[in-house]
């Protein structure tokens, strides 16, 4: 198992953007994957197929989009921001959660309907960036003060992907109410 990690480690230190972006994107599509089989298969009767279409577009979304972003993003924070002291932790959380964060998910809610080919690209962030930024404090607040308190820098987007494993399916989640 520590060959593993050792090895784990070693590709992700040369080709951060790429490993995470992997990972990431596994994660996201992980938990799209999780919902449809919740939704399709376990509540709906009879079950209905897989929407790969969808899966695809989580795809495309967390290898392309968020995986590198979140890898440039916490390279410059942990570069910008070093140390573990409670006031650099606090600077780290709030440049995240206030900053960062409500351009993730434009780049989430706007990135998916241009992939669904909607009319209006902007509509459904519109609609729902309120509600899915307030969960988002709720959730990624504790979250990321684990990440920027006990985690190496190199493990970061890793870690954030596991979380995201969770928050991708709350987003799954809100993306489907009307």
């Amino acid at each position: 198992m520590n060959n593993l990690f050792q090895n784990f480690k070693r590709i992700l230190d040369k080709y951060p953007i790429i490993v995470n972006s992997v990972v990431y994107g596994s994660l996201c599509v992980g938990a799209e994957f999780s919902q449809q089989t919740i939704t399709k298969k376990l509540l709906d009767d009879p079950p209905k197929p897989y929407d790969w279409n969808t899966l695809g577009r989580y795809t495309i979304y967390g290898t392309t989009l968020a995986g590198p972003m979140l890898t440039v993003w916490y390279r410059f924070l942990d570069k910008k921001f070093v140390g573990t002291t409670t006031k650099v932790i606090v600077k780290k959380l709030l440049i995240d959660q206030f900053f960062f964060t409500p351009q993730l998910l434009l780049v989430f809610y706007v990135s998916m309907s241009v992939m669904e080919r909607k009319p209006d690209i902007f509509e459904e962030f519109r609609q729902k960036i309120g509600n899915t930024f307030k969960t988002s404090c709720m959730f990624w607040l504790p979250a990321q003060s684990i990440n920027f308190l006990l985690i190496p820098p190199a493990f970061r987007v890793t870690y954030v992907g596991t979380c995201s494993f969770a928050w991708v399916n709350i987003l799954c989640w809100i993306k489907r109410q009307s």
